[in-house]
């Protein structure tokens, strides 16, 4: 028996999901040391016996870590606790050297919230949140051979560098009554997630560098029967598919999971309640270990650490600093500009909105910006394989090339060959049409020298246009245009084609 389909497993069962967000803070030293917290390092160089948790080693928290984590709380309509505590959380891992994680348990920080998510239609979901509690991240395996996951690889590394990154790892509390649409708005609950600790500027949210990750849960429950209550019927047993990095992912996984969940169900075997590894390359999960409950880790009072007793006076400080909800941010900007839905929703997807917003504080036009970011811009990342807002081009020299093209300096064409001097770091655009000579050619004389080259070569076309063809004045403009390389006037040329022509009149 094949797997159903996604649509045919909604139209089945009734599917409840729940999500697992952790975020790394881009705080500049680690939660519990003064190890600097930087991406890209040569493994197990940003260490040190507190993160390894050698004997004798003594923690100390991270006050900016704290900060940043009431500030996500507050995005996310939590309750802040007056005072909570870490915990230890005990299991052995390889990339946690110490054999146990400090992170919260019983009294997290950020309690009781919920977020307002905004599908692409308009439909606004809002989900619950259970808790936003501060931890430690673990190291990062690497397992060489095979497929290079861990089934089937020849041996697995370790680099500690990132064990004792600060974490605030998200927990909604079970999202029911999605029906079909669970898929989109799992992946537009974490889109909205990663949109808010950019804005707050807490951590750049990349999934592909695993600076912000999901743990998707789903489980299929039977429909109730007609006129009965859905809610009464109790949950099914739910799959944890681990360390998703990727919007487009989280959807796939609950597609998967919703498909292999009822080719059990309905072949009358259980669903076996356990974490699961994804499978980008296949688009599918296997098993990894059953999971484990709360008292399975043994959670105790961390020892080394004292409670965070964030003052009131503070937390409502906090509040005064948090940024516009996205969603509301992005429909505002897009009356603003007069964006369609599906240019703004693009501009989302390519993570040009913030790029396109600084261009046009710094004076360009939103229609302007679009067209570099999301045109030039946009194809030149993707032929380096980067993100567009690594491009080394900043908004305000993006600006600073529109105005050259609205004043009349340069032209579109010129525009890109300016642009791809910035690009190599010739320096500004003004500094590279200088550089290359880029300027558009407005002086008179060399235009009328040029025209007059063209018609001499083309008598016919002359001939034309005086006879009232004034379209065949477009080959005379190419002509210039070609001798010129693209700088001269092309206005202007045709302007001085006509004047010889006698047909300006």
């Amino acid at each position: 028996m094949s797997a159903p389909s996604y649509d045919e497993a909604m139209d089945l069962f009734d599917p409840v999901f729940g999500i697992e967000v952790h975020v790394e803070l881009n705080t500049k030293t680690k939660m519990f040391c003064g190890c600097a917290n930087e991406f890209g390092a040569e493994p197990n160089t940003q260490v040190c016996p507190v993160c390894l948790g050698l004997p004798g080693s003594m923690p100390v928290t991270n006050e900016k870590a704290v900060e940043s984590a009431i500030r996500l709380g507050l995005a996310l309509g939590c309750s802040i606790r007056e005072s909570s505590r870490f915990a230890r959380k005990n299991y052995f891992y390889p990339d946690l050297a110490k054999d146990y994680q400090i992170s919260q348990y019983d009294e997290p920080t950020c309690y009781e919230g919920e977020l307002e998510v905004v599908l692409d239609d308009g439909t606004v979901v809002t989900i619950g949140i259970e808790r936003a509690h501060m931890e430690e991240d673990a190291g990062k395996n690497t397992h060489v051979g095979g497929s290079g996951g861990i089934q089937g690889a020849d041996y697995s590394l370790v680099d500690y560098n990132r064990g004792g990154v600060p974490l605030v790892e998200i927990v909604t509390k079970p999202v029911a009554g999605m029906g079909a649409r669970t898929a989109e708005v799992a992946r537009a609950y974490v889109a909205t997630i990663r949109d808010i600790v950019r804005a707050l500027g807490i951590s750049d949210g990349r999934m592909e560098q695993g600076r912000l990750r999901a743990d998707v849960n789903l489980s299929l429950r039977p429909k109730a029967a007609p006129g009965a209550d859905q809610d009464a019927v109790p949950f099914g047993k739910r799959s944890e598919t681990k360390n998703v990095n990727s919007l487009r992912a989280v959807e796939r996984a609950i597609h998967h999971e919703a498909g292999r969940q009822a080719k059990l169900l309905l072949a009358g075997q259980p669903v076996v309640q356990e974490t699961r590894h994804w499978h980008e390359d296949t688009s599918s999960t296997t098993p990894g270990r059953s999971k484990e409950e709360a008292e399975d880790y043994r959670y105790f009072p961390e020892p080394d650490l004292l409670p965070v007793e964030p003052a009131a006076e503070w937390v409502d400080h906090l509040r005064t600093t948090l940024p516009e909800h996205p969603a509301r941010m992005r429909a505002r900007l897009r009356d603003q500009w007069g964006f369609s839905e599906l240019e703004m929703r693009d501009a989302v997807a390519a993570d040009a909105l913030e790029l396109i917003a600084a261009t046009v504080a710094e004076g360009a036009s939103a229609q302007a910006s679009r067209k570099w970011w999301m045109g030039e811009l946009a194809r030149t990342a993707n032929e380096r394989e980067l993100g567009i807002g690594e491009l080394p081009v900043t908004p305000a020299q993006v600006a600073q090339l529109q105005a050259l093209v609205e004043a009349g300096e340069i032209n579109d064409k010129l525009a890109r060959q300016v642009l791809e001097g910035v690009l190599a770091g010739e320096g500004s655009p003004r500094e590279v049409v200088a550089a290359r000579g880029l300027a558009v050619v407005s002086d008179d004389s060399a235009l009328e020298a040029a025209v007059d080259e063209a018609l001499a070569a083309q008598p016919d076309v002359l001939a034309k246009i005086r006879d009232g063809k004034i379209q065949a004045a477009g080959a005379i403009v190419g002509a210039v245009m070609k001798a010129t390389r693209g700088q001269a006037d092309a206005g202007r040329v045709r302007e001085i084609i006509l004047h010889r022509a006698g047909a300006d009149s």
